[in-house]
């Protein structure tokens, strides 16, 4: 991998074991980048679920979230990020209903200040 890949927009950042003989990195120098180790992975029991404990679950309608209904203690959802106004208002309505916790749920709305 490239040390400083962030700083040349033609890179790609997707890692490559570095193999120079005078690699920094290879050679594991106090701060430079850090190679990937198996070390690094989170416990079995507690991997992908979010800080609130639950497991994320993206949600583009209504529909979808209906499959959450039997799961609302183990998943949460997490609107996508292209659904409108309209529709967010029509999830979170319904989520309030089924005791779904939604993650952004403050995501584009506005505030009332025209009444």
């Amino acid at each position: 991998m490239k040390i400083h890949f962030w700083l040349f927009y033609l890179h790609q950042p997707s890692w490559r074991r570095p193999k120079g003989i005078d690699s920094r990195v290879r050679r594991k120098f106090k701060g430079c980048v850090l190679m990937p180790n198996i070390g690094y992975g989170s416990d079995k029991k507690t991997r992908h679920y979010l800080p609130n404990g639950f497991k994320k679950f993206v949600v583009h309608n209504v529909k979808d979230l209906e499959l959450l209904m039997m799961h609302n203690r183990t998943y949460c959802a997490e609107i996508a990020h292209n659904i409108s106004t309209r529709k967010r208002k029509e999830i979170v309505e319904r989520a309030a209903q089924l005791d779904v916790v939604v993650t952004n749920k403050t995501a584009r709305l506005r505030s009332q200040e025209d009444e």
